[in-house]
């Protein structure tokens, strides 16, 4: 039952682990990949030295007990990725949040899904067509996932929400990702419409309870959007806006990119057009986007090919990674020695790990693990494009 939840061991330790400073979805998935649990992991880490001689800063257990107790005040609960209610699609992510926290129906996480985003600033026109493919789509038996901000978000949920109550259904097919903690509604205005979506459907953070939504979060909060949709459908958006983003990792992932064509004059538009050019899927009422999801709904894999060329501007700046096997005899536990001949390429130029390998003379496997050591210390960090550099200073 959501808010009515206990925590075994592991479950614990990789809260504690997540909410360690410098460690990150990528980091996460490569510490529990090297060690085999969370557990053991968090038994390692205190014997990683930095050059001041300090280990890494965990979590304290009084803030993890802290951060839980309000998860249950708040009704919600969490959804670890070692979990199988832990939404399939969102695994084919890298950087996949490890945990979640979640409010409400759950099994709208294995329902097919579509992504519904565009501009904050809409044309009335723009939220009105929202409004109608939101209820549509859920009328589809399908699933809408937005990000509950105003405008094109706000719009496509209410739709869907109506779809609920034409049919006389006590849950709605929808899915909210917020870019805050779950007790915080954002924007204000939106708080009674996140907790009908709490109440009545569903809410998903990667946040703890008190985040404010700043806005270094919205970028994650995107790939959370895409990572649950079969296809991502943008409605409205401006060039190089939060919209296009969120269907740039759509495409990464495989996944279908639709988007609504408007007015050349119409600057909300120019994201939209552009996208089509370059290979999106050209919408222009439901019935464009039952047919572009029902090969992979007919399908047992997901396409892996992407549709169109990344533009690596539009990045953020922790990014989806490639999977790393770490081989057995590699320690994360480096000797100094190793790990200074790592740090000492390092420099404000990011470098891909290949290329480091190269640089360094050393076995990609051995310089992923360093990696990983340097950056749960905080003396390099991930870029866009899977590139890593010696932390700012």
């Amino acid at each position: 039952m959501t808010g009515d939840f206990d925590l075994s061991p592991e479950q614990m330790a990789q809260l504690i682990l997540a909410r360690s400073q410098n460690i990150g979805p990528v980091t996460f998935a490569q510490l529990l990949q090297r060690f085999g649990s969370a557990q053991q992991a968090l038994a390692a880490l205190p014997n990683v030295k930095g050059r001041t001689g300090k280990s890494p800063k965990l979590a304290l257990h009084a803030i993890i007990e802290a951060e839980i107790a309000s998860v249950r005040r708040a009704g919600a609960r969490y959804l670890f990725m070692s979990e199988p209610d832990y939404p399939p699609l969102l695994r084919h992510l890298a950087n996949a949040p490890p945990i979640l926290i979640v409010k409400g129906d759950i099994s709208l996480l294995t329902r097919p899904s579509i992504g519904i985003v565009g501009a904050r600033n809409s044309s009335a026109g723009a939220k009105k067509f929202a409004h109608k493919l939101g209820f549509e789509i859920a009328e589809q038996g399908l699933t809408v996932v937005s990000g509950l901000a105003r405008g094109i978000d706000s719009e496509a949920h209410k739709g869907a929400v109506a779809a609920a109550h034409r049919d006389r259904s006590n849950s709605a097919a929808t899915i909210g990702v917020i870019a805050s903690g779950i007790d915080i509604a954002y924007p204000p205005e939106n708080a009674e419409l996140q907790e009908h979506l709490a109440t009545n459907a569903l809410v998903v953070t990667e946040y703890p309870p008190g985040s404010e939504p700043v806005a270094r979060h919205f970028p994650f909060r995107n790939r959370i959007i895409a990572g649950l949709s079969l296809a991502t459908l943008v409605v409205e958006a401006a060039p190089r806006s939060g919209s296009l983003i969120t269907a740039r990792l759509a495409n990464e992932l495989g996944r279908q990119v639709l988007a609504i064509p408007g007015s050349p004059l119409d600057s909300r538009s120019a994201g939209c057009n552009g996208l089509i050019r370059e290979g999106a899927t050209l919408v222009r009422d439901v019935s464009d986007i039952v047919e572009a999801i029902t090969p992979l709904l007919e399908g047992d894999a997901l396409p892996v090919a992407p549709m169109f060329q990344q533009d690596e501007e539009l990045c953020f700046d922790e990014p989806q990674a490639q999977e790393v096997k770490l081989m057995g005899e590699t320690s994360i536990i480096a000797s100094e020695e190793r790990r200074d001949h790592i740090r000492n390429q390092l420099s404000q130029v990011a470098i891909s790990p290949d290329e480091l390998s190269i640089l360094a003379d050393c076995p990609i496997e051995t310089v992923n693990a360093i990696l990983v050591e340097l950056e749960i210390l905080g003396e390099c960090e991930r870029v866009a494009g899977g590139k890593i550099r010696a932390a700012s200073s």
